[in-house]
């Protein structure tokens, strides 16, 4: 049986062609797991060649604080959601970004409506509510993030404790070995208690860094262990188990709920597809409402009643665990 040379080709190729794939996925994958083991606390001890204070008051500023670890910002509730946010540019860039952001939504909306009048009302729109929506949506990812690391973190601290570390070796090692956000937050916390200030204080200040509802929890715990002792390992031990059944109610409420998210989004979309699709199929027929000033107050009432329900039906799956 002879093998045609161009079969024997061809099946070379491919082979090359998937062991080509394969490296250059684990290739890859290798980095990325080993990026992801490095949180920005630890990447900035390597890289720079200041002391650990010096390392802080950049994580700080990074953050939007100032050199005591408080908030720059005047409108108190704006500078704290930024901080919460997790920004790590700094305030000046995130103003430079957020204006560029401005700008160039005014021009699209300018080219796009040959208008000064729709960018300019808009304004408000893109100007504020769109970051503030962003930001909200950035804290609330990074809450959920650092929610599910919590667990881990305590019982890190507790094999630590097992082991006969006292509580800022235990802290270290989680800056150490967490990747973000929990890496960088607690090395904040042991470099806090590093130049001066006390445990429950730096824990009370990553409380007002994050916000998370559970870390309460922690800093009572802490707190109650310092003032009239007691064993703090046991006690973390049933803090992580807490959190843990807390945070599997709150896995149930979202698969039981997600029927009604699914409805919100399906019945949003279905108006706006079908009108693209009537745009596509009949270009000419919506032809003889464009001109008339009634077709768009009664968009604007559309999608005031569309946004109404939405919100509706998020109140109806939200709820608190």
């Amino acid at each position: 049986m002879e093998l045609s040379p161009v079969l024997i080709f061809s099946v070379s190729i491919m082979l090359c062609s998937v062991l080509l794939v394969e490296a250059a996925y684990l290739f890859f994958a290798r980095n990325t797991a080993a990026k992801s083991q490095i949180n920005r606390r630890m990447k900035l001890s390597e890289k720079s060649e200041g002391t650990q204070h010096d390392i802080l008051l950049q994580l700080r500023k990074e953050r939007g604080m100032d050199k005591d670890g408080r908030g720059v910002l005047p409108i108190k509730a704006l500078s704290r959601l930024i901080i919460q946010a997790g920004i790590t540019t700094g305030l000046k860039k995130f103003a430079i970004y957020h204006a560029a952001y401005v700008f160039v939504a005014f021009l699209v909306l300018l080219f796009a409506t040959r208008s000064f009048l729709l960018p300019i009302a808009s304004l408000p729109v893109t100007a504020f509510i769109l970051p503030y929506v962003w930001l909200r949506w950035r804290h609330s990812k990074k809450n959920n993030l650092f929610g599910k690391q919590l667990p881990e973190a305590i019982d890190l601290i507790t094999r630590s404790l097992k082991a006969g570390h006292p509580v800022p070796v235990a802290l270290t090692m989680v800056s150490r070995e967490m990747p973000d956000p929990i890496g960088t937050e607690f090395g904040i916390v042991v470099d806090e208690v590093t130049y001066g200030s006390d445990l429950v204080s730096a824990l009370i200040s990553l409380y007002e860094r994050i916000g998370h509802p559970d870390l309460p929890l922690l800093v009572s715990a802490v707190s109650i262990q310092s003032t009239t002792g007691g064993n703090l390992r046991e006690i973390l031990d049933s803090l992580s188990k807490v959190i843990r059944e807390r945070l599997k109610m709150k896995a149930k409420v979202k698969a039981i709920s997600s029927e009604g998210r699914l409805s919100a989004g399906f019945l949003s979309a279905m108006p706006v597809l079908l009108f693209m699709v009537l745009l596509f199929l009949l270009p000419d027929y919506y032809g003889g409402i464009w001109d008339e000033p009634m077709t768009w107050y009664m968009f604007a009432g559309l999608g005031f009643w569309l946004v109404m329900g939405n919100l509706l039906i998020l109140k109806m799956v939200s709820f608190r665990v």
